[in-house]
């Protein structure tokens, strides 16, 4: 090894760069990934550090690092964007236990949600690559089971973000059909208005990601700049136009209803189904981490940040909501023009003027649709490129002009047009895509944690972001628990007595994910998949060595000068 490189390693470190390079297998995957991590940015610049750690975990760096910090917290807030997300879905919440769980749930789904997402992060930091969870079950798992469990994660982990593209189009669409509503009292809503904007939506997120794919990193920022601007003006302008006829904090932190027909232990807990999908979606940091620099350093405080401001700004804004909501819950419920357009409306008694505010929550979520379709799209190609999918290698190409995955690109969004199909036959199909969502999403992030817990958090190996061993069991198990509870109850029907109309169908998803899944396991699965690679390989070695040795010309002399190199 270059000894100017290795003078660079901190002194703790040599001892694992020597066995990785030493060896003649090229050492463990362990070994090398703490030696790739050991080696700091006086010694790599950031890119080829980022290029060598993927090389490590079996790829070939394909997609631009183009997202900085920034955007890419941008992308991920803007999935989340749970103030936007949460006020738009109040219908879950509001007849499944009233302001207490608008307000507590969202408290209680956020503190869980916080838990997995510094449990993710950790995986995030040791393993940053597009596959996130699948690849993280594969690299942890017993060696017995490793492709089956990886297989499983990765599809249900596709589905869910499936599922979560087509949750925007649908809040959108529930959004303007209350604005004709608010303005027409004998318009009657058909499913099919509703699919026609759905389809909209899903057409102007594909069209962006297809062919404006190099605007992508300003898209994300402009919605993180248009989200917190909406945020800031909706709750100013709700609080001045409704001064000084609020609501009592009685009514905003205690007052309880339950129109769902379950006991109401039951109904609270389903009403946690809103504060679940205004929190969910944050392993879009991993899907799209191979686009950002310094990914095992950023990826992770990305991961937690977003969750952190999702809680904040969604809690924030859900209280003002409440206390500008005029006090009475089951009109705003029954009310034609939906929950959020109502309470607009209570407080500054202007349809122009409440209009004009739901402009804002409509864009966040045609920005919204957008992001979750970039990264729904990366999961597909990640999942692809490992031969998770049938015709992978189709799924798995980067178009060479466009710079991205158009092929994934493509198939994400038949599939979510043909999901969105299942709200033209049931009233509840907006409870059920959003159900399998939260729970997919649930399921994937619990699986790899479980894993580790079940090996005594043991197979990590050193990384940048670390939790306190009792912290980490905490928020680990914390999380395990909030996973398996709401994966039970978000399958649950909406209402009693259960009909036809109002079945919660989610369960059907799951079962039709489940078929296909096993029948191409069976077919091809079982055959050919072997999980995503993770051992390093002699050519990572030499792509270090080589990295090491280069010609020092092109060096600047302040860089040369870190790395101990005379040019």
């Amino acid at each position: 090894m270059c000894s100017a490189t290795y003078a660079a390693v901190p002194t703790s470190d040599q001892t694992a760069l020597k066995l990785s390079f030493g060896s003649d297998d090229g050492g463990s995957s362990d070994d090398l990934l703490s030696a790739l991590g050991a080696i700091s940015r006086a010694s790599l610049d950031s890119s080829t550090a980022d290029e060598l750690q993927l090389a490590a975990l079996g790829h070939k760096a394909e997609l631009k690092r183009q997202f900085s910090p920034l955007s890419m917290l941008g992308l991920a807030f803007a999935i989340l964007n749970s103030w936007t997300a949460l006020s738009a879905s109040l219908s879950l919440a509001l007849p499944s236990g009233g302001s207490t769980s608008v307000v507590w749930g969202l408290v209680t789904a956020g503190v869980c949600n916080l838990c997995l997402a510094a449990s993710l992060a950790e995986f995030l930091s040791a393993y940053p690559t597009a596959g996130g969870q699948y690849h993280w079950v594969a690299v942890i798992s017993w060696k017995r089971w490793v492709p089956l469990l990886s297989w499983i994660t990765g599809w249900i982990n596709v589905s869910g973000w499936i599922a979560l593209v087509a949750s925007g189009g649908l809040l959108g669409s529930q959004l303007i059909v209350g604005v004709i509503s608010l303005y027409d009292a004998t318009y009657l809503s058909k499913r099919w208005h509703q699919f026609l904007i759905y389809i909209g939506y899903s057409l102007v997120a594909f069209f962006v990601n297809a062919f404006l794919n190099h605007l992508l990193p300003y898209v994300n920022k402009a919605a993180i700049t248009w989200s917190i601007t909406g945020f800031l003006v909706i709750s100013i302008t709700a609080l001045a136009c409704s001064s000084p006829h609020y609501a009592s904090a009685d009514f905003v932190f205690r007052n309880f209803i339950n129109e769902t027909g379950w006991p109401d232990g039951i109904a609270w807990l389903l009403g946690l189904l809103q504060g679940g999908l205004g929190l969910t979606g944050y392993d879009a940091v991993a899907h799209m981490i191979e686009e950002i620099p310094d990914a095992s350093v950023e990826g992770p405080k990305i991961m937690v940040y977003c969750v952190c401001i999702g809680m904040f700004t969604g809690f924030i804004f859900l209280v003002v909501l409440l206390f500008v909501s005029g006090g009475d819950l089951k009109s705003i419920i029954s009310s034609s023009a939906g929950p959020l357009l109502q309470i607009l409306y209570n407080s500054t008694q202007s349809r122009a003027g409440a209009v004009g505010l739901l402009m804002f929550p409509l864009i966040c979520l045609l920005f919204a649709t957008t992001s979750i379709m970039t990264t729904s799209s990366r999961m597909t190609y990640a999942f692809a490129r490992d031969g998770g999918l049938p015709a992978s290698n189709f799924f798995a190409r980067v178009h060479p002009k466009l710079g991205q995955p158009l092929n994934s690109l493509c198939l994400t969004t038949s599939l979510v047009i043909m999901f969105g199909c299942i709200f033209l036959g049931s009233s509840s199909a907006f409870n059920a895509i959003i159900s399998a969502s939260v729970v997919s999403l649930g399921v994937s992030y619990a699986i790899p944690i479980a894993i580790n817990c079940l090996q005594g958090r043991k197979k990590l190996p050193p990384r940048a972001f670390v939790l306190p061993t009792p912290l980490g069991w905490f928020a680990n198990l914390l999380g395990i628990a909030y996973v398996i509870v709401t994966s039970v109850l978000f399958v649950f029907p909406p209402q009693l007595p259960v009909t036809a109309s109002n079945m919660n169908y989610c369960i059907v998803a799951f079962a039709i994910i489940l078929l296909i899944s096993i029948v191409q396991w069976l077919v091809d699965g079982r055959k050919n998949f072997t999980g995503p690679r993770s051992d390093m390989g002699l050519e990572v070695l030499e792509a270090v060595k080589s990295q090491q040795q280069r010609p020092t010309d092109d060096l600047d002399p302040k860089i040369a000068e870190e790395r101990d190199i005379d040019i």
